[in-house]
Order: structure tokens, then C-alpha cells, then sequence
């Protein structure tokens, strides 16, 4: 039997008090319906639909890959009627796994138990016991099996003793989910069809219906403002640090790093407070992140160290680099082996070959950097024209002094000095030293600037 997973997300989301739809919020640098996607993908479902509405064109074009089914829920008038819109096109003989769009930390394993605790013919409903229920529909069991869901206002008092409660979260065939839909009536206060209902009407027709517990009641919390958002991704980020913990990696205090995408760690790696990683990073065995680095798209080789108040994107190195304090790797910036990159360093779309040294102060954009070669402080290379861009290239066991500018196109040879405070535009050969400065003097009778007086 097939699986259709179904995941409402329609909602307007007032409370965010935002132009963004709701499923479009971030948590932990990717949307809240993009959470909920990842878990659809690891449970192999056959058909992925997404119920959409507000928004619903930023919607798809945030996750417009094409392996989804998009259904349309023009008026948003209960759950029930979101469930509808996707029917029509859902395999008769698939099950239906019902998810939730701002539920995003809902974990594929605990979807897959509910599937696999749930014969083929019946339904379940995910729950969670809470210390203090207030405000949801409760679960009414008769021995193991659900009788049905009490919303708060009309249960009794031992109804409302229950701690067990519907997190809407829900499995069933197919074919008996769409005629129990059909019969959805909205004779209530708000006038929606409630997707709870359909847990009586699958009673009455004689249908097993269970109950399956998730582990906690954070993995099926639900995000409708910003505050719950907060509290998400401090429950994302223990998740993923706890992860990586048991892994053997390092932190000085979990709770103070943020891992907004993949992290890959090898062994003996430590990683010290406000740590940021974007995108997709892997740090090598026994690489070090000081305090206050934020890692974007980067690969660290082997035994690197990151000092403090670093910006890293899209960059890789060897092993055993040095990089920072203040350090700047941009999209482009490739390390060998044994490379240090120091303070207030920027280095764009180069490479810098085995045991160099670009220490203090300086630019490097668009330039090849030989092995053993030392920049001195202030170095600029000159790339850009106002128009198009130029490279620099420094050979092997070149020396170029403090303050140089290199003006691209330019080539420095192998073993070729560079003096400090000079401006090279022309090619410079190999073992040559090249001194360009004006000559020292003083100029008489000159005197300082005075300030005026105002009048």
C-alpha cells in the first residue's frame, strides 16, 4: 500500500504579526513547512501534497522543486475542509498521513511508528500526555483503542482530568478517509469542518481507530507566534547539539551555538560559545572554533584553528590552518595546507597554497598565492578596474613587503621581494627585488593647519 502525505499548511498566521506566511518562517534558517517537508521525504511517501492558501504563490515558489502536489484551500474553514482539497487527487488505495505545517520538529522516526503501529485498514491519531492540558482536545480511550477526541469546551470534569491530547497529527486509508470527509457538517460556533470529527465517524463505522504516543510533547508543539517560534528553535538547536554531543563533539555551552543547516564533525572537534553555522559545513578531525565565528557553506580541513570574530562563507581549507581573529573568508577563498590567515584579513575568490602567510590588514581578492610565500601588512591586490576584474598571481617563496599595492593583471615570480610602500603594476621576475617609493623630503616653511575662528 502506498502512502499520500498531506500537509496542511493554509493558514494565515495572524499572530506572527507578519507580511510571511506563517509556513514561511524561519527556524533554524529554513522555513517552518520546509521542517515538515524534510520529514516527509525520510518516510518515502509515493505522493507529497501540500494544502496551501495564504500566501499560497510565495509558497510554492519557495519550494517550487516539482516533486510536490499543490491543492488549493481558497477560504480556510477548518482542518476538515483543508483535507478535502488534497482528496480528490490522492490514490484510492494509498494511506493518508495527515501532518501540520507549523509543526515542524514532528521527527520521521515518530511518524514511521505511528505508521507501523497502525494496521493497514484502520487510523490512528498521534497524542501526547501534557502536565497541564488545558485548552485540548482530549483522547478517550476504551481499553487500547480511541473512542474519541472531547474538545475542552465540551468536556466534563473527569474529560478534562485527561492528560492525553489530539495533536491532529493523523493516519487512515485512503478511500474511508474521503467518504468520511464528505459527510463533514460545520454545525458549530466557527463554522469550520473540524478533521477531528472524522474519529467518530471511523467508531461508528466500526473502525479500529489507535492511539500512539510521541515521545514529548516539544516534538509536536505547534508555532503560531513569535514567541513559540523562539522556543522551537531553542528545542531545535538542543536537538542538534545533543546530536552532535554523542558524536563526540565539543562545546563549551550547548546552548550558546547555532546550527542553522548541516554540521559534520570528526573527531575530537570543540566548538566554543556563539558559534553560527549556515548552510552546509564540515569541520575535520580536531578542528577548533573559537568564540564568535559565523561558518557559512565552508569545508576546514584536519587540525585547523578559527580564533575569534571570524566571517567564513563559502570557503575551504587544508589541515592545520590558522585563521583570524577578524578574519574574512568569502565564497571562493581556497586554503592548503599550513596556511594562516590573521587579523582583519579578507580574502575573496583565491587560493593560497601550502605554508603561507597573509597575517595582518590586508585584501586579497582574485589571486593565485604560491607555497611559502609571506604578505605583509596592508597588502592590498587591486582587482577591480571599475569595470571587470583582474588577477594577481605571487609565485612560490615570494616576500611582499607592508603597504604594497599589487594592480592587477600582475604577476610576482617565485622568490621575488617586493619592498614596503610600493605600487607594482608591471610583471616583477622571479628572485628580483623591486623597490617603488618616491623619494623622502621635507618641505620648508611648512606649516600646520590652525583652525578657525568662528565669526
Amino acid at each position: 500500500m502506498g502512502l499520500s502525505t498531506i500537509i496542511l499548511a493554509a493558514g494565515q498566521g495572524t499572530r506572527m504579526r507578519s507580511d510571511l506566511p506563517k509556513v514561511l518562517q524561519l527556524l533554524a534558517g529554513r522555513p517552518l513547512l520546509g521542517h515538515v517537508l524534510d520529514c516527509a521525504a525520510a518516510l518515502a511517501a509515493d505522493d507529497v501534497c501540500v494544502v496551501y492558501g495564504h500566501g499560497g504563490e510565495a509558497v510554492k515558489t519557495a519550494f517550487a522543486d516539482g516533486s510536490l502536489r499543490w491543492a488549493l484551500q481558497a477560504e480556510q474553514l477548518g482542518t476538515g475542509h483543508a483535507l478535502q482539497q488534497a482528496m480528490p487527487a490522492t490514490p484510492e488505495s494509498n494511506r493518508v498521513l495527515v501532518l501540520f505545517g507549523d509543526v515542524p520538529l514532528l521527527t520521521p522516526e515518530t511518524c514511521q511508528r505511528l505508521l507501523d503501529e497502525t494496521p493497514a485498514g484502520d487510523v490512528a491519531v498521534l497524542s501526547v500526555d501534557m502536565a497541564d492540558p488545558t485548552g485540548y482536545g482530549r483522547i478517550i480511550r476504551e481499553g487500547n483503542k480511541v473512542s474519541c477526541i472531547v474538545e475542552e469546551k465540551d468536556a466534563g470534569p473527569d474529560e478534562k482530568a485527561v492528560r492525553e491530547i489530539n495533536t491532529g497529527v493523523l493516519v487512515g486509508p485512503a478511500d474511508k478517509m474521503r467518504a468520511w470527509l464528505a459527510g463533514l457538517g460545520n454545525d458549530n460556533a466557527q463554522g469550520e469542518y473540524y478533521l477531528t470529527d472524522v474519529i467518530a465517524m471511523a467508531v461508528n463505522d466500526g473502525v479500529v481507530v489507535h492511539g500512539v504516543k510521541a515521545d514529548s510533547w516539544t516534538e509536536v508543539m505547534g508555532i503560531n507566534d513569535k514567541k513559540q517560534l523562539a522556543e522551537a528553535e531553542r528545542a531545535l538547536q538542543a536537538r542538534r547539539v545533543d546530536e552532535l554531543m554523542h558524536q563526540g563533539v565539543g562545546f563549551a555551552d550547548p546552548a550558546r551555538v547555532d546550527i542553522r543547516g548541516t554540521l559534520r564533525c570528526g573527531k575530537d572537534v570543540f566548538i566554543d560559545v556563539n558559534a553560527v553555522f549556515e548552510g552546509d559545513v564540515e569541520l575535520g578531525d580536531g578542528v577548533k572554533i573559537e568564540s564568535n565565528n559565523l561558518v557559512r557553506d565552508c569545508r576546514l580541513g584536519a587540525g585547523t584553528l578559527v580564533h575569534s570574530n571570524c566571517h567564513m562563507e563559502g570557503a575551504q581549507t587544508g589541515n592545520d590552518c590558522e585563521i583570524g581573529p577578524f578574519a574574512r573568508l568569502r565564497p571562493g577563498a581556497e586554503l592548503a595546507n599550513n596556511v594562516k590567515v590573521g587579523n582583519f584579513v579578507e580574502i575573496k575568490k583565491s587560493t593560497v597554497a601550502d605554508g603561507s602567510k597573509v597575517n595582518h590588514l590586508t585584501y586579497i581578492g582574485d589571486t593565485e598565492i604560491g607555497t611559502g610565500v609571506n604578505v605583509g601588512a596592508g597588502t592590498i591586490t587591486c582587482n577591480y578596474d571599475g569595470v571587470n576584474k583582474h588577477k594577481t598571481t605571487i609565485g612560490d617563496g615570494a616576500f611582499i613587503g607592508s603597504g604594497v599595492e599589487l594592480v592587477a593583471p600582475v604577476r610576482i615570480g617565485a622568490g621575488a621581494t617586493v619592498g614596503a610602500g610600493a605600487t607594482i603594476s608591471k610583471d616583477v621576475d622571479d628572485d628580483q627585488l623591486v623597490i617603488e617609493r618616491s623619494r623622502q623630503k621635507a618641505i620648508p616653511g611648512w606649516k600646520k593647519p590652525t583652525k578657525k575662528e568662528a565669526e
